[in-house]
């Protein structure tokens, strides 16, 4: 895990943000250039899959949680991400502190609110990471509402209940409160500052099968923030593209979930300049 350099170049793409399929494709490679470092906090469910899906896109994952580390190892790290799912009262200090560490270094960070409305103490600690600032907030319909609202009993956890356009208005309101880019996963997958809002229609719907695959998707975004952090809002929707391609491509080669886990990472592994230009769907809304 041998920390890399941050390289100050944002990515620029001729034709404008419009230019999606361009823009896409120039993250990726670039990620696949610079390999950036990827700190992760994550649940215990989640570790492998991330930090696979971070090694097939081509960074380079750090699974590092302990607090005696974090002021010695984060300000390395290009991104941070942090995963609520097995949250519990000896994580959460490391992941308060390992925040304000990244804010410090100027490095940005990404949030993951898993099951944000399931229990009092949950919401309080997402609420509490909120108030951090992370660069980008992720979740789904339920969770984003819950945040949304900081009111227990709007989630059902990580089986959202609400759609992401059902969390349209709730992200955009999270967004202007925090200053956070706010992405809501769904069958369109939504990403807005408060004032632009765009959708990714990549993916399948067996992804929802296959655990972690949400968590994996914010890593994945953290992975493109690191690449252009002045460009939140671009390097989310790109990086929920990317991601949906590579599912919609296993989904071509599976014959069920434990199957599209598998093709799904080596898709990601596999995209190429022709296929990102072909398949990139992102849309204003």
């Amino acid at each position: 895990m041998e920390p890399n350099k941050t390289n100050p170049n944002p990515v620029v793409v001729e034709g404008g943000e419009e230019n999606w399929a361009s823009r896409t494709w120039a993250l990726l490679s670039t990620l696949r250039d610079q390999s950036p470092l990827v700190q992760c906090i994550t649940n215990f469910v989640s570790m492998d899959l991330m930090a696979n899906t971070l090694l097939a896109a081509g960074a380079s994952p750090a699974m590092i949680h302990s607090a005696e580390e974090i002021p010695e190892f984060t300000p390395h790290a290009r991104a941070l991400c942090i995963n609520v799912g097995t949250i519990s009262h000896d994580w959460l200090p490391a992941m308060k502190l390992a925040a304000d560490v990244a804010n410090k270094a100027g490095r940005p960070w990404v949030l993951d609110p898993v099951a944000a409305g399931a229990s009092g103490f949950r919401l309080k600690a997402c609420l509490e990471l909120v108030g951090k600032k992370p660069t980008v907030i992720r979740g789904n319909g339920s969770e984003i509402i819950a945040l949304s609202m900081a009111s227990v009993g709007c989630s059902k956890g990580i089986d959202s209940s609400h759609e992401s356009v059902d969390a349209l208005e709730a992200a955009k309101s999270l967004a202007l409160a925090t200053g956070a880019v706010v992405s809501v996963s769904g069958a369109v997958d939504i990403v807005t500052d408060g004032h632009r809002v765009v959708g990714g229609h990549n993916g399948v719907a067996m992804m929802q099968k296959i655990t972690a695959t949400g968590c994996s998707v914010t890593a994945l975004i953290a992975a493109f923030v690191a690449i252009d952090p002045s460009h939140p809002l671009e390097a989310t929707a790109s990086a929920f593209s990317i991601f949906g391609i590579a599912g919609e491509m296993g989904l071509e080669l599976a014959k069920g979930p434990a199957s599209l886990r598998t093709h799904l990472i080596d898709s990601l592994h596999g995209l190429d300049q022709a296929t990102v230009l072909s398949r990139v769907k992102i849309t204003a809304l």
